[in-house]
């Protein structure tokens, strides 16, 4: 079992940046590919980005590739995704993600953090 919360959402300008954080508890953190979905008002959760047990491998949604970062510390057992350049549109609840393979958790995932809000407005 692992748990998993997630931090730093909350208003950000057009054109700005965001570090959201998730830390985990529970099984051992390296033992899992960590991803962040997220899930805008009326619409189905999509996939963001998803990083490998080693840290060595990444994947992002086109939607966010060149403006997203995921990255992991092992150390703080904690994965954070860096948004950098945000637009209205990646206005969502973010939701950690924790699972088996890197192209599992791309699609679905094991464990779910509760979320965190991100609002893009002016």
């Amino acid at each position: 079992q692992v748990h998993l919360v997630e931090s730093g959402g909350g208003l950000v300008q057009p054109g700005g940046s965001l570090r959201l954080s998730c830390t985990a508890s529970g099984r051992t953190f390296s033992s899992y590919a960590m991803g962040w979905f997220r899930q805008a008002p009326g619409k189905e959760r999509e996939f963001v980005a998803a990083i490998s047990r080693s840290g060595s491998i990444t994947y992002y949604a086109a939607s966010v590739k060149g403006r997203f970062t995921i990255s992991r510390d092992s150390a703080k057992n904690t994965v954070y995704l860096q948004m950098n350049k945000v637009k209205p549109e990646d206005t969502a609840v973010y939701f950690c993600a924790a699972g088996g393979a890197i192209v599992a958790v791309t699609k679905n995932a094991d464990y779910w953090g509760q979320g965190t809000q991100v609002t893009v407005s002016s």
